[in-house]
């Protein structure tokens, strides 16, 4: 039986692998495990709980609010909101637990758990763990101990989280977006009121795509996983700059004024800079992951920073971070993580403080991510295959060998298997985008002749 916590929380096609029963399920294990831990100590708890607009976390959200409430937990319901700002209101409105409902960037059918701790951190893996083995503990007809009376939770709506998570944004940028004209894909998601609403309090010219969630349609060609709308549409306005959210609106990605990608890396490389010229990038250090292109590493260490790279998941940068007390840290896919204003990664505070960037220094967003320069680097999921094995085949382990031979010094091999999804991902880096690819085809087959 494998772990229900994967890098991001517990996901799955809802109704099929995340019932209601699971959700209500392991949110009374959550309750359980943290007064066990000590967390509500004194007090009467409180949770904060939030979704993206799919149609089945009306539902799961249902569930998880009656878990948490059978177990004596007071329920702050905040709707629809994006992960960071339900980690966000977590930590502003002192709760003792968040949860997110949401599958992120994937698709419809799907959907997700998601924990916070107090303060808005994500639980730690010792903690999910528990959760999971007292909720396999219950499932398997171990009766809960529960609170009757005046001592059940009580669920009540928190109308006020929607205004009070856009001001904190606005009110944490170091200048406003004045004379900026900005593209926003809200991926028919989590953000598609608060982004645009935040920028346009920043005092930017706002356009939307891909703002109008109907339960059915986010990230349905749109989004940071499908960019070419939000090129058009930038392209077509004239705009400075586009920026796509994922569905729960933890992560983004730019376009450039003449529609080109701007992907997590060079984000990353423009805060950077921002940042130590502002004195704010602590300790003069970023943190990626082994994922990361080439060409990232070699921009920091032409410009003086330093680059810590840790495995991949935004909560392995997240601890590195906490660590080491770092300010700035992310992934190519668009999570980026700024300590002094977020506990998690978030989207739109990420768009907005590039689109500052933009605005202090009068440069194009294409001047500003020409920093650095991306080494064609090649992605391949292969799917239908046993990822937990990945790490353990010879075989596998011969050819990874073999392919780093033949791209010497001046590439990379990545194999690993997907925290979130059923499949491993195969990545090459080169100086020759042929010899990537082919070489990243060849593993992809031996993965999936040696897995399958």
């Amino acid at each position: 039986m494998g772990r229900l916590f994967g890098t991001d929380g517990v996901r799955g096609v809802a109704n099929a692998d995340l019932t209601a029963e699971m959700a209500l399920g392991l949110s009374v294990a959550a309750a359980h495990v943290l007064a066990e831990a000590g967390t509500f100590r004194g007090h009467r708890p409180v949770a904060v709980v939030g979704r993206d607009p799919r149609a089945s976390g009306e539902f799961l959200e249902a569930a998880v609010v009656a878990g948490l409430a059978s177990a004596g937990v007071d329920v702050l319901r905040v709707g629809v909101l994006p992960t960071p700002a339900v980690a966000y209101l977590t930590g502003a409105l002192g709760a003792d637990l968040g949860v997110m409902l949401s599958a992120s960037h994937n698709p419809m059918p799907d959907n997700g758990i998601k924990f916070f701790a107090r303060g808005g951190h994500k639980l730690a893996d010792e903690l999910e763990d528990r959760i999971e083995q007292v909720y396999r503990e219950h499932a398997s007809g171990e009766p809960w101990d529960r609170p009757t009376g005046a001592g059940v939770g009580r669920v009540k709506e928190y109308d006020e989280g929607f205004d009070k998570y856009v001001a904190h944004l606005v009110g944490v940028l170091p200048n406003r977006l004045d004379g900026l004209k900005v593209v926003i894909d809200g991926a028919h998601g989590a953000a598609a009121r608060v982004s645009p609403e935040a920028f346009a309090r920043a005092g930017a010219e706002v356009v939307t795509i891909a703002t109008e969630p109907d339960g059915l349609n986010i990230n349905d060609g749109c989004g940071s996983t499908h960019l070419d709308g939000l090129r058009a549409a930038v392209v077509e306005h004239g705009a400075d700059l586009g920026v796509a959210h994922d569905g729960d609106a933890d992560r983004c990605l730019a376009v450039d004024a003449g529609g080109r990608e701007v992907d997590g890396d060079q984000i990353l490389s423009v805060l950077a800079l921002g940042m130590k010229e502002a004195g704010t990038l602590r300790r003069n250090t970023v943190v990626a992951t082994v994922m990361s292109n080439l060409g990232f590493k070699l921009a920091m260490e032409r410009e003086g920073v330093e680059l810590l790279q840790t495995a991949v998941g935004d909560r392995y940068v997240l601890e590195e971070m906490k660590k080491g007390g770092y300010s700035l840290g992310g992934e190519q896919s668009g999570h980026v993580i700024v300590l002094d204003h977020a506990t998690t990664g978030d989207g739109t505070l990420t768009g907005l403080m590039l689109a500052a960037r933009v605005a202090a220094t009068g440069r194009p967003l294409a001047e500003l991510a020409g920093v650095m320069e991306r080494l064609p680097q090649v992605l391949i999921n292969v799917r239908d295959v046993d990822k937990s094995r990945v790490g353990s085949s010879a075989r596998l382990a011969a050819a990874v060998g073999e392919a780093e031979r033949e791209l010497g010094a001046t590439g990379r091999v990545l194999l690993r298997s997907s925290g979130t999804e059923p499949l491993v991902r195969v990545m090459v880096e080169a100086a020759d985008l042929e010899q990537a690819r082919a070489v990243a085809g060849r593993l992809a087959d031996e993965v999936k002749s040696a897995l399958g």
